[in-house]
């Protein structure tokens, strides 16, 4: 059996804000594997919020680019060494810039990056100024570039530049990307996205073994409650439909209205504007994370 140490205990503690106790508990009956730990306290009910482990504790800032017709998106992460650069607005000036560049160049990797152009010379040239003027290091950490045909990209960063996101949406008529409820539409949707944590855009897109983990846990929490096996099924079924409803961000309640989810919303604008609008997917960066 493996030995389960106070920094194992501390570590799952900081992923489910569990009690100590519990979490050691957990861990001794895991064998000290912290993802079977995780299981065995959402099993209990212990597990009230399951947060992403081994952040980088890196500063930085990430920033989106959307090009003018909106068939183009970009996110960029960039590292510093502290946050008064992070919040610096000439740091978060240049990282826009990048993030620009990432869209129009569309390079295969960071290294490809490098060499694009940027300020009459190259995208390293104009880092290693950029660290020069405001006299901390800095790193290109990841990017990811996307498009749209028929539709267009919203995007939405959070304040503290440590959310953003990129939303697909696929409408009919060109004259939608243009029209300002559905500007205010898709960037309510985007910004969801960042508040509400959602796996995909519709259940249909949650990968089928994520499904099939959560049917595990609410079938052993049904074989845990008392009830007569005969009701599992039930208990299972009702647990997972509450799982779309938080998970899949076309079933969410909406943040700004709680009468309607995403998926209703988009067809109550999509009427209005007499267009067919669907939310199809989107792609998130958490700063620190991979």
């Amino acid at each position: 059996m493996a030995q389960v140490t106070a920094a194992m205990v501390k570590e799952l503690r900081q992923i489910t804000d569990a009690p100590m106790m519990e979490c050691k508990k957990a861990l001794v009956e895991a064998d000290g594997d912290i993802d079977k730990a995780i299981d065995v306290l959402r099993v209990n009910g212990l597990a009230k919020a399951v947060k992403k482990a081994g952040r980088d504790t890196n500063e930085g800032t990430i920033a989106a680019y959307i090009s003018e017709d909106g068939k183009v998106g970009s996110l960029i992460e960039v590292s510093c060494e502290t946050d008064f650069v992070a919040t610096n607005a000439k740091f978060k000036g240049f990282v826009n810039d990048l993030a620009k560049v990432v869209a129009e160049c569309d390079p295969a990797d960071v290294e490809a990056f490098m060499a694009c152009p940027m300020n009459d010379g190259t995208v390293d040239e104009a880092l290693k100024e950029s660290i020069f003027v405001i006299g901390e290091n800095q790193k290109v950490v990841r990017f990811v570039r996307t498009t749209v045909e028929n539709g267009a990209i919203a995007s939405y960063v959070h304040h503290d530049g440590k959310h953003a996101c990129l939303v697909e949406f696929s409408f009919d008529n060109a004259a939608t990307a243009d029209n300002d409820d559905f500007k205010t539409f898709a960037h309510d949707v985007a910004m969801q996205v960042i508040a509400s944590d959602p796996i995909s855009a519709r259940r249909e897109d949650i990968p089928e073994d994520v499904i099939e983990h959560e049917k595990e846990i609410y079938r052993a929490q049904a074989a845990d409650s008392g009830r007569p096996e005969k009701f599992w099924d039930g208990i299972v079924n009702g647990r997972l439909k509450k799982f779309f409803q938080e998970r899949a961000l076309t079933e969410q309640v909406f943040v700004k209205d709680s009468n309607v989810t995403v998926g209703e919303l988009a067809a109550k604008v999509a009427k209005e504007l007499g267009d067919d609008i669907k939310v199809v997917s989107f792609l998130r960066y958490n700063f620190g994370e991979e």
